[in-house]
């Protein structure tokens, strides 16, 4: 008799593997690629949050927090936030990175057969959240220039529309949303009564000025931040949580049946984290940015990006898949467009390199597209 399966459950299948991930397995296939696929800054931690880490190690603050995180932490975001908008006072959730925050934020806020604005291309992370919690994404076209269009997103509202997910900076298309096209999409969420979720993970690189926020427009806008990305603490898993107190307030007792708290002795670095100053980084992702973006243009149709530190070229051919398989062949490791969005067409580079790694991506690509049109 043959033995019955393993019980998965049936919203298994509406996710597959990372297209980021199976590109990550086909690096380890290869002696010594140009790596321009992951989204993770190629600086270390500031020396004086691994400090504050440390001492708070040695110091034997390792155990629990209480849920919503260190009260001295939640203090030191919440001064800063006042520094930024000049008033804040409402609650703060500490998580488990900006990807914690989400998956908390959509488990507290969605039922089944809800809709989610997305405007697509998008993170991969937000269309697999809401179609686990039996909810549907709605992708709202951005392309050919990847702005936010206040038009398409009303057309795109339904009765079962519930949630708008912004992000800017954007990954993967490192657009920066102007005042102006926030306050047009926050008026689409206004008239339809929509919560807004805006991941700002990617705040600090932005190249032509600072990047505006939806947090000040709409009195229904959660705000995702965290310290992935400026302070290069990938792997230590904070983020931050701020919004309407109810949301928050559920966000935080669904933390206690997951996650419990974010890493403790990693909290202790969030003050710090939040004072550092990262101007010289970020002036280095402006040089390459400008590097990678002069390099593909005449070869490539592509947007020059604004902030974070990825760039969606089109794909010669047509197909970002095919082109993004030619150019793994040969040994430049890019993302391809269908893992972030619902066409087929762009494929994702990371510019979080050195220079000497991204001539050599550039050059490799470039041959590329010069045979494969």
């Amino acid at each position: 008799m043959a033995e019955p399966p393993l019980p998965l459950a049936d919203r298994m299948q509406c996710i597959d593997a990372s297209g980021i991930r199976k590109v990550f397995d086909l690096a380890a296939q290869l002696a010594d690629p140009v790596n321009l696929s992951i989204g993770q800054p190629d600086f270390d931690v500031p020396e004086a949050c691994k400090r504050q880490a440390i001492d708070a190690i040695l110091a034997g603050r390792n155990k629990y927090t209480v849920t919503q995180g260190d009260a001295a932490t939640r203090e030191a975001i919440a001064e800063s936030l006042r520094k930024e908008f000049g008033a804040f006072d409402g609650p703060v959730l500490v998580t488990s990175g900006v990807s914690g925050g989400l998956l908390l934020a959509f488990l507290a806020t969605l039922n089944p057969g809800d809709e989610v604005l997305v405007p697509d291309p998008y993170f991969v992370m937000y269309k697999h959240l809401v179609r686990l919690l039996g909810a549907r994404p709605v992708f709202v076209d951005t392309y050919p220039d990847f702005r936010l269009r206040a038009d398409r997103l009303e057309a795109a509202v339904t009765e079962r529309t519930r949630m708008l997910v912004l992000n800017s900076p954007a990954n993967p298309t490192g657009v920066v949303y102007t005042a102006e096209e926030l306050n047009a999409a926050i008026d689409v969420a206004r008239r339809h009564g929509l919560l807004v979720v805006s991941d700002e993970i990617y705040t600090a690189f932005s190249y032509e000025g600072p990047a505006a926020s939806a947090w000040p427009m709409y009195d229904r806008v959660l705000l995702l931040r965290g310290f992935s990305k400026t302070c290069a603490m990938t792997g230590w898993r904070l983020g931050y949580c701020v919004g309407p107190e109810p949301i928050v307030s559920a966000m935080t007792t669904l933390q206690q049946y997951t996650f419990v708290c974010a890493p403790s002795p990693f909290q202790a670095a969030i003050g710090v984290g939040l004072g550092t100053d990262v101007a010289d980084h970020i002036e280095t992702f402006r040089r390459r940015r400008d590097l990678i973006y002069e390099g593909l243009k005449e070869r490539f149709t592509v947007e020059k990006p604004s902030g974070a530190f990825y760039i969606f070229p089109e794909a010669p051919g047509g197909s970002g898949t095919a082109f993004v398989r030619k150019a793994i062949e040969a040994g430049v490791l890019v993302i391809p467009g269908n893992v972030f969005s619902e066409r087929d067409t762009h494929f994702r580079i990371a510019y979080a390199a050195d220079t000497g790694t991204i001539e050599r991506g550039l050059e490799v690509l470039n041959r590329l597209a010069a045979t494969h049109a």
